[in-house]
């Protein structure tokens, strides 16, 4: 049984010299379907590319757009920004039919950096690391919990997962992050 964790408060979660597991802010998430010929004017109409290759990001400033399909995207940006993406969406919805779903309360952000960040993700995703590009990102397993794997940098990645999952997946990460600061 995993100890009660506050997901409502962003902060460190574990450290050592070797690596730091924080929880990070709420943001503003979405999931975005759309089919081809709809992705051109949606683009357009948030400010940032919809890419077309699982695994790649569009980016304008604080907005992240994340494909994870052929049709399928998650946006992410400040909760503030929530209600005008639902708005822009909605407003070009007639000539632009899409599925556009606010899906913020569902799941939590962890980062997870340092000099040995790639190790502590191996404890629980088989994804080889090598092969994830920095800016990019992939709908992966952490111990069998579906996640989402950003790599940010080198030694710097963001998991997304199901709030319901987190104390679980978090509860590893704390364990692995004591157990890289013995070696």
């Amino acid at each position: 049984m995993t100890a009660h964790i506050d997901l409502s408060k962003a902060g460190i979660l574990a450290e050592s010299s070797a690596v730091r597991v924080a929880l990070l802010p709420p943001v503003a998430r979405f999931s975005l379907r759309a089919a081809t010929p709809e992705q051109k004017a949606l683009s357009k109409a948030l400010g940032a590319p919809l890419p077309a290759k699982i695994g790649q990001c569009g980016r304008k400033g604080d907005l992240e757009i994340l494909c994870l399909g052929p049709d399928e995207w998650t946006i992410i940006a400040p909760e503030d920004q929530a209600a005008t993406i639902t708005d822009t969406c909605a407003a070009i919805y007639a000539q632009t039919p899409h599925s556009l779903t606010e899906i913020s309360d569902r799941e939590v952000t962890v980062r997870i950096t340092g000099t040995k960040a790639s190790d502590l993700i191996t404890i629980g995703c088989p994804r080889d690391l090598d092969q994830l590009p920095t800016g990019e990102a992939r709908r992966t397993v952490f111990d069998g919990v579906t996640t989402v794997l950003w790599r940010d940098g080198d030694q710097d990645y963001r998991l997304d997962l199901w709030r319901s999952f987190a104390p679980h997946v978090i509860a590893l990460l704390e364990t692995g992050c004591a157990e890289l600061a013995g070696e």
